[in-house]
C-alpha cells in the first residue's frame, strides 16, 4: 500500500448508467479508459467523473425531488445534492456527447456563460434531473493514485436528446463507446466496483429498488464500511 494514500484527497464524483432497451433486452452504455490513463488504465466504465466548480452555478430546468436531495446529502462533505446531478450530467456530455434534458424538453437561460457548459447548452435545453435516480455511492479504497466518493445514478435513454448511437460529439477519454448486453457485460475488463453496481443493475431488473435502501460502499477508511441510505 502507498505510505501516503492517506494523503490523496477523496473528490466527489458522479456516474450515471444509462439504461436502454432492445429487442426486449436491456442494454447499458458503456467505454473504455485508455491504457495510459492513472486511474483504471484500459476498463471498461460508465460515464461519469469529478464534481466541477462550475456545476455549482449551473441552473437545471427543475429542482430536484425531496427523496433525491434528501439522499444525495446524507455524509456530503463540501457539495450539494444539485452540484452532484449537474456534474453527473455534464460527464455524460462530455464523455458520450449525449444530453440527458429529459421527456419534457425544457427552454430557458441555458449556462452559456458558464465555460464547461457551453457546448452542453448549444441546443437551448437546460439538463434535467427528473428521470436520473440515485442507486448506489462507494468511496475509493485507500491506496490508489486517485480517490472519489461517487454516487452512482441511472437513467432510460428516453431522458436523452437526439441520436442514442451518435457519439461524434463525445471527448477521446472514453473509447469503444457502446450499448452493452446487461447479461454480457462480465465478459468486459471491469474494475471491482463496476461489478459490484453492475449486480445491482442486474438485481433493479428483477425485483426495482433495494428494500434496504442506497447500499454505500464506505472505503474512506482502512476498513471498509457497507451501510444503506434512506431517506
Amino acid at each position: 500500500m502507498n505510505s501516503n494514500s492517506e494523503e490523496v484527497p477523496i473528490k466527489n464524483a458522479a456516474t450515471v448508467v444509462i439504461r436502454r432497451e432492445m429487442e426486449g433486452k436491456p442494454y447499458v452504455l458503456m467505454g473504455q479508459r485508455g491504457k495510459d490513463a492513472v486511474f483504471m488504465p484500459n476498463k471498461f466504465v460508465f460515464p461519469g467523473g469529478a464534481i466541477d466548480q462550475q456545476d455549482h452555478e449551473v441552473r437545471l430546468a427543475f429542482e430536484l425531488e425531496e427523496d433525491l436531495f434528501n439522499n444525495l446529502i446524507v455524509s456530503a462533505k463540501e457539495i450539494e445534492p444539485r452540484a452532484i446531478i449537474a456534474g453527473a450530467i455534464r460527464e455524460v456530455w462530455e464523455e458520450t456527447g449525449l444530453r440527458i434534458v429529459g421527456k419534457a424538453k425544457t427552454l430557458g437561460d441555458t449556462n452559456l456563460e458558464l465555460s464547461q457548459w457551453k457546448s452542453f447548452s448549444a441546443t437551448g435545453f437546460l439538463p434535467n434531473p427528473a428521470g436520473l435516480e440515485f442507486f448506489f455511492r462507494a468511496i475509493t479504497p485507500p491506496g490508489r493514485p486517485r480517490r472519489f466518493d461517487a454516487r452512482f445514478l441511472i437513467c432510460n435513454s428516453d431522458e436523452i436528446s437526439g441520436n442514442l448511437d451518435d457519439f461524434s460529439h463525445a471527448s477521446t477519454e472514453l473509447s469503444h463507446l457502446q450499448w452493452i448486453d446487461l447479461n454480457l457485460i462480465n465478459q468486459l475488463e471491469l474494475p471491482f466496483i463496476t461489478e459490484i453496481v453492475l449486480a445491482e443493475v442486474v438485481s433493479r431488473e428483477e425485483r426495482g429498488r433495494h428494500p434496504e435502501g442506497i447500499p454505500f460502499f464506505d472505503y474512506s477508511k482502512e476498513k471498509s464500511q457497507i451501510s444503506f441510505i434512506k431517506a
